[in-house]
């Protein structure tokens, strides 16, 4: 069983992308917002909105990878 968030992490980012959507979306919803400053509220609801409209088919979603990748070489330019 892992000892440290960093040890959770690691084994929920060798999970199948699906699977760690999934775990993200139990996290986002298993917080306590009323508990939250309000930067941290304010993140709450946007990871919500984006992950409402990912659901609802009105974004698209691309791989962490390939995002990660036209990031690196945008800065490079």
């Amino acid at each position: 069983m892992p000892r440290t968030v960093e040890e959770l992490a690691q084994q929920a980012m060798d999970l199948p992308n699906e699977s760690r959507a999934r775990l993200a979306d139990l996290l986002v919803e298993s917080l306590d917002v009323d508990e939250l400053g309000g930067i941290d509220r304010m993140w709450v609801s946007e990871a919500k909105r984006r992950r409402d409209e990912v659901r609802a088919g009105r974004v698209g979603t691309i791989p962490g990878e390939e995002a990660l990748r036209k990031v690196r070489d945008a800065v490079k330019q």
